[in-house]
């Protein structure tokens, strides 16, 4: 059954990576978003927001973000909205792709306020390792706790030291695929459980073709709060904050003990 719930978890994703507006360019973002308070755009772009701004202003513009998309996204129309040549998969409602399209594409923006990396290469392709990442991300949204804990170190290049006895590929085989693997699962259960079971949309309430508000608020809204409160967490990273983190991992056994002390002291 798990299985199950994954593969369906995979699809959703698949397809709602395959929407038109689904890729942010982060630098396009960051400088529309922050280039008029900066005198120095070409750092804002190589090292982040978080270099110029406090971890409250980068609140407030995430808060800012978080408001503008949920109004936009609430006058767009919904799945009748894609572009006529876009076909999405028979076993997958246009609607349940196009939300978690909305949800990816503002996980995105959210993460580059808080200092993330580029998504996409310079090609314009999402590569396996940003797809991952997007998926961790959703996991947050969807109140995966060690999703959360997972993205801050293996963002963090001091907490990654931390864990330099650890072999990269261990590290992936027990924090990085495990925890994806559980979000996916969970992802998937919640799909068959609140969409597929009856062929209705519950969780995405639909009315007359058009995206409600009702939907907005009371799911897209908390989804991304979540992010922002979670990825808001690695800046000024400290050692704390990391070894909260590990245990947050430990208690789920995805992640071996081993570390290097006094790891992370700061962002």
């Amino acid at each position: 059954m798990e299985q199950n719930y994954e593969r369906l978890a995979l699809k959703v994703v698949n397809e709602s990576l395959k929407l038109p507006f689904i890729k942010i360019d982060r630098s396009e973002f960051l400088i529309k978003t922050f280039g008029e308070q900066v005198d120095d755009i070409q750092k804002l772009i190589d090292e982040g927001p978080q270099v110029f701004f406090s971890k409250e202003e980068l609140d407030e513009s995430a808060k800012k973000v978080i408001n503008s998309n949920v109004l936009q996204s609430s006058s767009l129309s919904f799945a009748s909205g894609l572009p006529g040549g876009f076909a999405m998969a028979a076993t997958i409602p246009a609607d349940i792709a196009q939300f978690y399209g909305y949800s990816l594409n503002l996980a995105q923006e959210i993460s580059y306020i808080y200092g993330y990396k580029n998504m996409w290469s310079e090609q314009g392709e999402l590569t396996e390792d940003a797809k991952n990442t997007l998926i961790l991300y959703l996991g947050v949204m969807l109140g995966v706790t060690s999703a959360g804990a997972s993205v801050r170190i293996l963002s963090n290049k001091l907490a990654l030291q931390a864990l330099k006895k650890i072999p990269q590929k261990a590290l992936t085989k027990t924090m990085y695929y495990p925890i994806i693997k559980k979000v996916m699962a969970i992802f998937g259960a919640k799909l068959t459980k609140a969409t597929f079971a009856k062929g209705v949309s519950k969780v995405i309430p639909v009315v007359g073709g058009v995206l409600s508000g009702s939907m907005n608020y009371l799911s897209l809204k908390p989804m991304a709060n979540k992010l922002k409160d979670e990825l808001g967490k690695s800046v000024n990273y400290t050692q704390q904050d990391f070894e909260q983190d590990i245990k947050i991992l430990n208690e789920e056994d995805v992640l071996v003990t081993e570390y290097e002390p006094n790891g992370p002291t700061k962002s």
